[in-house]
């Protein structure tokens, strides 16, 4: 497995946080998140994702779907950082 730190903006924290689209896109490709949410920049959040392999996730990522469910989760693109564990 690996593990990614994943750190972007959203429209609505509270929208994003109960939103099932997260585990809907990602739960059947075996992989999962955590979520964080910034104390300071109140639209500012990151994911602890654990990923089969950094290719895995990257595919999804272009997968059909993946803008689709980021668009319903609010998440601003644009914003989006990828860390991984080395």
């Amino acid at each position: 497995m690996t593990t990614l730190v994943i750190i972007h903006e959203v429209d609505d924290v509270d929208h994003w946080l109960s939103s099932p689209k997260r585990q809907e896109f990602f739960g059947p490709l075996g992989i999962t998140a955590r979520t964080f949410v910034s104390p300071d920049q109140p639209n500012r959040v990151g994911l602890v994702v654990e990923t089969p392999s950094i290719e895995a996730f990257n595919e999804s990522m272009q997968a059909p779907g993946a803008a689709e469910a980021m668009k319903f989760d609010g998440v601003r693109p644009e914003t989006l950082q990828v860390f991984q564990e080395r």
